[in-house]
């Protein structure tokens, strides 16, 4: 990286009225709005989730990331009685975790948390930027033990309080795709929330191709940018893999001209940390840190559905490299304009 370069963070910074962060989901999940941006033209168009289909060919691709978002968040107490959140970040071992603790003051290493009869958690060492690694002692399937005790990790401004118990049963639900396999998530990948079974079938009647990759969102997506200079913000690594199938689909489309539509801002690091690493798309299990901004070459991805994001955010930021950033910051603009609801419950954008 040049030293000398530098853009600045308040560059992706916006004022966004606070009743336009969504606290629910859409009644339906495609009843949400979609914005329209065309690149080319430079024009935007007000929809709805469910004429997505009206925008795809036969033979175009789809790429989802079937990541499940697991209850993470646990709420136990020490034998003194102190009430301490343990926060699951990322799977190390067998039973060891990289968690965050709330408040962390509280433990020490060998502290024991207890969940519930089924689950205790014993604290290991702390470690860095707050971070700690813990040992997980339970009997049983552990993720269906999760699935008694654990609750769904929302982003901070979706605003709950613990004895929203319709609410609780209502983020179990949508705060996951409909698609979601593979579990390791402690935030959904939200631009895939949109979308129903039958939305999938239709584009699949249609002769879209549809195919999965999956990276585990952690938390390190959502980090705000601490640095001034963006070109110094570093990501958090990301756990990725690319099954064989989908990286033949990819690479016949991609050799045929046909389009690649990413689901989300995963699905687009996944796809382009894998060919910048390997210039190729292929059967792989690999890390992401791969920041993107503008200046950005896009290889893989064609066309991006994507969420309204947070000011400041890497998130924005990879937006803005897509579609070029005083482009999407006028869409922002004009979606504040039309009370455009935002962030993970919010609506979406498709930019082609």
């Amino acid at each position: 990286m040049d030293t000398e370069q530098k853009i600045s963070i308040k560059e992706y910074d916006y004022e966004l009225p606070k009743e336009l962060i969504a606290q629910t989901p859409s009644e339906k999940r495609e009843n949400c709005r979609m914005m329209v941006l065309d690149r080319n033209n430079q024009t935007i168009e007000h929809k709805h989730f469910y004429d997505i289909t009206d925008y795809f060919d036969k033979d175009d691709v789809l790429v989802l990331n079937n990541t499940k978002v697991i209850p993470a968040r646990l709420f136990g107490r020490k034998n003194t009685g102190a009430h301490i959140e343990v926060f699951l970040l990322k799977q190390i071992g067998d039973k060891t975790w990289e968690v965050l603790i709330n408040p962390s003051k509280r433990v020490r290493e060998e502290s024991i948390i207890e969940i519930s009869p089924d689950l205790y958690v014993k604290v290991l060492t702390r470690q860095n930027e707050g971070k700690w690694l813990v040992e997980l002692h339970y009997d049983g399937n552990f993720y269906e033990i999760l699935d008694k005790v654990g609750n769904i990790p929302l982003p901070p401004y979706i605003e709950r309080t613990m004895t929203d118990e319709q609410l609780k049963s209502l983020d179990y639900d949508r705060y996951q795709t409909v698609y979601a396999q593979r579990e390791g998530s402690v935030a959904a990948p939200t631009a895939g929330l949109h979308f129903t079974k039958e939305i999938l079938e239709k584009l699949k009647t249609k002769g879209v191709q549809i195919c999965y990759v999956t990276l585990n969102v952690g938390l390190g997506t959502f980090r705000p940018v601490k640095v001034d200079n963006i070109l110094e913000h570093k990501m958090d690594s990301e756990e990725f893999e690319i099954s064989a199938q989908t990286a033949k689909i990819i690479n016949e489309a991609k050799k045929s001209g046909k389009r690649i539509t990413a689901v989300g801002t995963t699905t687009v690091r996944t796809l382009e940390t894998c060919m910048q690493k390997y210039d190729e798309i292929l059967e792989v299990i690999d890390d992401s840190t791969l920041f993107i901004y503008p200046g950005f070459k896009y290889r893989v991805v064609d066309r991006l559905l994507t969420n309204f994001h947070l000011p400041k955010s890497t998130l924005i930021i990879l937006t803005s490299a897509f579609a070029g950033k005083d482009f999407v910051f006028r869409a922002y603009k004009e979606a504040i304009k039309e009370s455009y609801k935002f962030y993970s419950y919010g609506d979406c954008m498709l930019i082609n």
